[in-house]
């Protein structure tokens, strides 16, 4: 499939199935091959197998919908993604598919409404949904024009406050950041700052502080002390005590009260800027978990517990590192 040699990975996917004629995975990946040889039908063949084992299969609904969205058939890719939804709510790829039907049928307000929240699970698609031609009929929409706003204005919030940063995180262009940025500085939402680093100015922005205060995000100082190595010691060393609460949570399978653990390393008001600044893509990965966490529940753990102690034991095993680290340097 990788090579787009779609025929000789169809005859893989049958083979498999053979074996096992009941293998999910493969009647999946055999429809997907089966619909990028325009072979409509075959796809649509090994998708209705799929929900005969399982009519709940959010993946098998998804893709179904794409069927009836290359056939033109909108109101029944609608009605497909709208059951994928209803067995996986956090599926941003089918929120996304959900307001591009939304807008060819023209239902505007639901299809801005589905695309938000499309790129609250997964920013990226803000980036897509801007060049997407499926949304011809609500890019003139104020609530369209805003959507890179609001994504760069959340960007900010969460404490990427470069434009470099936000273009990484969000996946939109340079130009769009700064377009936005230019938008949310005239509103008065976002303030614009200055820093010297040798002969260079770095410009970075913050959330305005009376917007700051009603979101309740704590006001850092302008100045760094000059105990920065020792804080970053603290930082680590806190973080690593909120792991061994969050850890023993997960172990007791208390839902609540591990996603009022996991709120710990995401919140921008406790160690929120402390996992950016030292563990990137692990504090990704948390925000994607506690995500997942409020919208499956109890079930949700039970199947991801071991996956989602692995990474606890893995950066727990870095910050022992950094703090060994920067124990010896200081």
């Amino acid at each position: 499939m990788a090579d787009e040699k779609m025929e000789e990975a169809a005859q893989t996917f049958e083979q498999a199935l053979r074996i096992d004629p009941g293998h999910v995975d493969s009647l999946l990946k055999l429809g997907y091959a089966r619909f990028h040889m325009d072979d409509y039908t075959g796809a649509n063949e090994a998708y209705d197998k799929v929900l005969q084992i399982d009519v709940t299969n959010a993946d098998a609904w998804n893709l179904k919908g794409l069927i009836h969205y290359e056939m033109k058939n909108y109101e029944k890719a609608l009605e497909c993604v709208e059951k994928a939804l209803d067995s996986n709510p956090t599926d941003g790829m089918a929120w996304y598919n959900k307001g591009c039907y939304l807008s060819i049928l023209n239902h505007v307000p639901e299809a801005i409404e589905a695309l938000k929240r499309s790129i609250e699970i997964d920013v990226k698609n803000a980036k897509r949904a801007v060049k997407d031609r499926d949304f011809e009929n609500v890019k003139v929409d104020e609530g369209f024009r805003r959507i890179v706003e609001v994504v760069v204005l959340e960007s900010i919030r969460q404490g990427y406050h470069h434009v470099g940063q936000i273009v990484w995180t969000t996946m939109l262009g340079k130009a769009e950041v700064e377009d936005a940025a230019r938008k949310l500085l005239a509103k008065g939402l976002i303030i614009k700052l200055e820093k010297k680093q040798g002969f260079h100015t770095q410009e970075f922005y913050e959330i305005a502080p009376e917007l700051a205060e009603k979101m309740g995000i704590e006001k850092k100082p302008k100045f760094q002390t000059k105990k920065k190595s020792s804080a970053s010691v603290q930082h680590l060393k806190d973080i690593s005590e909120a792991i061994q609460s969050v850890k023993s949570s997960i172990e007791k399978l208390d839902v609540e009260e591990t996603i009022s653990n996991l709120d710990v390393f995401t919140d921008p008001r406790k160690m929120g800027p402390q996992m950016i600044e030292y563990f990137f893509e692990e504090h990704r990965e948390i925000r994607l978990y506690k995500i997942r966490l409020k919208d499956r529940d109890i079930e949700y753990l039970q199947t991801n517990k071991q996956k989602i102690l692995e990474l606890f034991d893995n950066l727990e095993m870095n910050i022992t590192k950094k703090l060994r680290s920067t124990i010896t340097q200081n």
